[in-house]
């Protein structure tokens, strides 16, 4: 196993932990990354080793790569709702023109092209759990469109490649992953819990709290994107990435349990309060994980509370060094 890797929003949370596993597996890597959303902290630890390069660029410009690449694989995005409605332009323009590059990049190299798409293509789902066959329910006008429908248009502009191109495209739906490395103010439900819940603020949860989630530890999203990208098809099977695949865990939990979860992990005297549910919000979440586990022999392995205890632990070390900066 081994290549040479090319992916966009590798200093990002998903796309740092993701390099990691690369140059585990004997990757040379190629980070890239705007590091609008995403950090050099993320890769601080990787800056002098020997098969990883980074590179400051954004890839809604046309993108030159010297050198063979056999992997090309697109995770720059903002990714929280906080962050894509504060940057709802670019947000529309990395799903487009973004996925555009990197797919005319995998073509001239002539690469394996992973995407990494989302469980926000369900939009507010009418089904619980989502499969892969089911179509959506997304507000192409709402506050979260420029998300939803940059994810979608992604996998269609690679479908579309893929089809006229001959080439390997494969589809990752990931759906809430969460650990370390995740921004402390990104706006998603776990940091800001954890946030809240270490300075025993109130715990704000949107709506009644009844809405679920499936939440993902990094280190099993991770191990499916890899297989994922590295799966070669048996001669009877059909075509992995003929299809997208949902990636995440399909325990589901309530938001209300989750912050109560927190509070208890921390040991924390923080009250859950209510506020108002944000437009479109999705009621439910929860992936049918059947085509990952058939095709790919994967499930996730860490608890939601092991998860979670790790996050924590990572949270408060950076509360810790934070401090020690100030002084």
């Amino acid at each position: 196993m081994g290549g040479r890797a090319f992916i966009t929003g590798g200093a990002g949370f998903l796309g740092s932990h993701l390099c990691d596993r690369l140059l585990a597996e004997g990757f040379e890597v190629v980070c890239f990354d705007s590091l609008l959303t995403g950090s050099l902290d993320n890769v601080a630890h990787l800056r002098d080793h020997p098969r990883f390069t980074f590179i400051h660029g954004d890839v809604t410009e046309p993108l030159r790569v010297d050198g063979p690449i056999e992997y090309v694989l697109h995770f720059g995005s903002p990714a929280s709702p906080k962050d894509y409605v504060q940057h709802p332009i670019h947000t529309l323009k990395v799903g487009a023109l973004g996925t555009y590059h990197t797919l005319g990049l995998a073509k001239a190299k002539a690469a394996a092209y992973l995407l990494a798409s989302s469980s926000e293509v369900y939009g507010d789902p009418q089904i619980n759990p989502q499969p892969e066959t089911y179509w959506g329910h997304v507000n192409p006008v709402g506050v979260r469109s420029v998300y939803d429908e940059a994810k979608r248009f992604g996998e269609a502009l690679s479908t579309a490649y893929r089809n006229t191109h001959g080439m390997d495209v494969r589809l990752a739906r990931i759906f809430n992953t969460y650990g370390p490395r995740m921004r402390a103010d990104d706006g998603r439900a776990v940091p800001t819990f954890i946030g809240q819940a270490l300075s025993n603020q109130p715990l704000t949860v949107y709506g009644d709290g009844t809405q679920t989630r499936s939440l993902c530890y990094v280190s099993d999203t991770v191990d499916g994107l890899f297989r994922l990208l590295t799966h070669i098809p048996a001669g009877d099977e059909d075509p992995p990435l003929s299809f997208p695949v949902n990636l995440g865990n399909p325990e589901e939990i309530r938001v209300v349990d989750l912050a109560a979860l927190i509070v208890r992990l921390t040991g924390s005297a923080s009250p859950i309060t209510f506020g108002p549910l944000p437009a479109d919000d999705p009621k439910v979440r929860r992936p049918d994980i059947s085509r990952a586990a058939a095709v790919l022999g994967w499930r996730p392995h860490v608890s939601l509370e092991d998860g979670l205890g790790r996050t924590v632990a990572y949270f408060q070390q950076m509360r810790v060094a934070n401090a020690g900066g100030d002084r």
